[in-house]
């Protein structure tokens, strides 16, 4: 199987052969004695550590039966991206992100793409993220996922070469931004000097867009330089409370959980020591199931009751929208190269991974007979479970997805095992090139817009293609170089880091 890395032309590396956009920060790594990337990546744990930058772990308990949180190791070095292809990529998330907000508004409205036969009407009306509450509904600006997390990867084409392709879609309620803002931050304390020899694009501000998307989408009636927004939340023990609380306090809202919150004549109050406070937009890190209780789930006690009614009548938004995963779902997947087509009457700027619907016969069939070599997943699974790597397999573990896919085939899909591409790492043997993933940020708001980069996952296991922090992952720093700067930084660079110098006095 071919093999790209980021860094390096040809593998395994040895120092020679360093990609161009590589080679400023090759030299400096080539002059750091090991001893001090070792401190360096110690001083990282312990601040991280000590920040709480932690995420808990769903069914491991520790000693005395309390759920357990992790670190997610952060690793010192850089993935980086040149400029020109970070354009080509953003114009190809801007172009997916814009053709799933019109999907998402059709299917919910008058549904031409399934009248054209372009996806499958019981694809649709069969799927368990279809939310028939939303049928009618009408959001500002027809955005329905204000916040879109798109997995990237890049894999060697035919020619060797390495491509990106999109491997799923996050709209529901996508994390790891504060990941990748506290690992610049992180950079930044550790290495002051690199991001003054290179041109890196800064990753600050995020916080700061997202507020301007989350206010951008207010209900009409209230301004939107001025609309109250809130952040909700499951609660300190969900696994990313912490990005909860980060992003929360970053845009300067209060964070609240459902018992904070009280809908009366169908407009939503959030409970404070000065009474009742008007909400316009709730950015809700809870899933659909548990908003309400009075529509969704009777025993929830995560969201509001009588929120729908609220958010139906239009007098709040709730960013991303009920019933948004039926755009992520992995088997409608398959079908955003051909929306983009339908609505925007466009050509794919970033491609697909070839997929088998399992729900199809035909397709069924060949994945049956190729187990062995296909990544197969279930098509509401998350966090690198309900998932089977073929080549990696037992034959009990695959002998198991068998009889799965025999028994529900509409419940999985099948895609090719990608070499994804490796970034040199820091390992306990030294350095040696991991798999690694993108996530991008995406925010539809007046505009869609995101911040340069994104979270850069790796697979700390030798060989392994999961990222996915729960299965042992852990994430990079991610640079956008800026060409046209010359190697010098930017304005908004130099402010990050006098903004993260004068932050040192306080958690830092």
């Amino acid at each position: 199987m071919q093999k790209y890395d980021e860094m390096y032309t040809m593998l395994p590396f040895d120092g020679s052969d360093v990609r161009d956009h590589y080679k400023a920060y090759a030299q400096w790594l080539a002059q750091q004695p090991a001893q001090t990337m070792a401190a360096r990546a110690a001083e990282a744990e312990m601040i991280f550590r000590r920040v709480g930058i932690t995420f808990a772990v769903y069914g491991e308990k520790d000693a005395n039966g309390a759920g357990t949180e992790r670190l997610i190791p952060f690793d010192l070095i850089p993935r980086i991206i040149p400029g020109a292809e970070w354009t080509r990529m953003q114009a190809g998330l801007v172009q997916r992100v814009t053709a799933l907000n019109r999907f998402i508004a059709d299917i919910y409205h008058d549904q031409d793409i399934l009248r054209a036969g372009i996806v499958p009407r019981d694809l649709i009306a069969n799927n368990a993220q279809y939310r028939p509450e939303m049928e009618g509904v009408d959001v500002p600006r027809d955005i329905y996922a204000h916040i879109a997390g798109i997995d990237i990867v890049r894999a060697p084409n035919a020619r060797g070469e390495g491509e990106y392709f999109v491997l799923e879609d996050n709209l529901r309620v996508p994390s790891g931004v504060s990941y990748m803002l506290e690992n610049r931050k992180m950079m930044m304390r550790l290495f002051p000097d690199l991001f003054t020899r290179h041109a890196v694009q800064p990753v600050a501000h995020y916080p700061d867009m997202l507020l301007d998307t989350l206010r951008a989408s207010a209900p009409a009636r209230a301004a939107s330089d001025s609309a109250t927004v809130v952040v909700l939340t499951p609660g300190m023990y969900n696994s990313a409370y912490f990005e909860h609380a980060f992003l929360a306090q970053q845009m300067g809202v209060e964070l609240v959980e459902g018992p904070d919150l009280v809908v009366k004549d169908k407009v939503v109050y959030m409970r404070t020591t000065r009474g009742l406070q008007r909400v316009d937009v709730i950015y809700r890190r809870v899933d659909d199931d548990f908003l309400d209780p009075l529509v969704f789930r009777p025993n929830s006690t995560l969201g509001c009751a009588g929120l729908m009614d609220a958010y139906r009548a239009g007098n709040v938004t709730i960013c991303n929208a009920v019933g948004t995963g039926i755009a992520d779902d992995k088997s409608v997947y398959p079908y955003v190269p051909e929306m983009i087509r339908f609505y925007l009457g466009e050509e794919p700027i970033l491609s697909n991974v070839p997929t088998w619907l399992c729900r199809k016969q035909d397709d069924l069939k060949y994945v049956l007979a190729h187990l062995h070599e296909l990544v197969v997943k279930e098509v509401h699974g998350a966090g690198g479970y309900g998932m089977l790597i073929g080549p990696a397999a037992t034959r009990t573990e695959i002998e198991d997805f068998r009889r799965a896919l025999l028994a529900n085939p509409a419940g999985y899909i099948a895609q090719p095992t990608l070499s994804l591409s490796s970034c040199p790492t820091m390992v306990d043997a030294g350095i040696a090139p991991r798999h690694i993933d993108l996530r991008p940020f995406v925010l539809s708001g007046e505009t869609v817009r995101m911040a340069a980069g994104g979270l850069t996952r790796v697979a700390l296991k030798d060989g392994s293609l999961v990222v996915n922090s729960s299965q042992g992952g852990g994430t990079k720093d991610t640079w956008v170089l800026n060409e046209q700067a010359q190697g010098q930084p930017s304005p908004e660079l130099v402010q990050e880091l006098g903004g993260m110098v004068q932050s040192m006095g306080g958690n830092w």
